[in-house]
């Protein structure tokens, strides 16, 4: 980092170019998780079949279960840069904040309101039936979102030391 960066907390250019590369397998996974939902939901709630329920739940439950574990691995991640790093949970999971160059913000946020809108609107298009699964599907969102922000982010150092924690380690 040049030394106006190093002091403002901020990615340089080329920091923010090199950035907008780093995890793009995780916005791949994103990318990918999205569109099965999309399909999916759409095709259940066209269709109403038993197939196409059985299918639409099942993709609904194991992007949940995937954004739980993502959730969660993140916020690991988050909690031992803490110690080092200001990070916000707004920050993390709401992509709040300079820690995630724009172009990614701009992807993973459109994937999260992608998976909420299709969520809400089919749910809503076909109440009481088995699309009401997929309200459960933005955790994976919410949990690609903090586990590329922890991985990823650039944070402004912290700025006093947490002193009940300096013995941990």
């Amino acid at each position: 980092m040049e030394a106006t960066g190093e002091a403002t907390g901020e990615a340089t250019t080329a920091d923010a170019a090199a950035d907008r590369d780093a995890g793009r397998v995780l916005v791949g996974v994103d990318v990918a998780g999205t569109a099965l939902f999309a399909a999916t939901a759409v095709a259940e709630a066209i269709l109403l079949d038993r197939w196409s329920q059985v299918l639409g739940v099942a993709v609904a439950l194991v992007l949940f279960a995937a954004g739980c574990a993502m959730f969660l691995v993140g916020y690991a991640h988050a909690i031992r840069r803490s110690r080092t790093e200001e990070i916000s949970v707004a920050g993390l999971y709401l992509l709040a904040g300079p820690a995630v160059p724009a172009p990614v913000k701009r992807r993973l946020a459109g994937l999260l309101a992608i998976q909420v809108i299709v969520a809400i609107t089919t749910a809503g298009f076909r109440t009481f039936t088995p699309l009401a699964f997929g309200v459960l599907v933005p955790v994976f969102g919410l949990g690609v979102n903090g586990l590329w922000t922890a991985r990823h982010g650039r944070f402004a150092p912290r700025r006093r030391q947490m002193k009940q924690n300096a013995g941990h380690g």
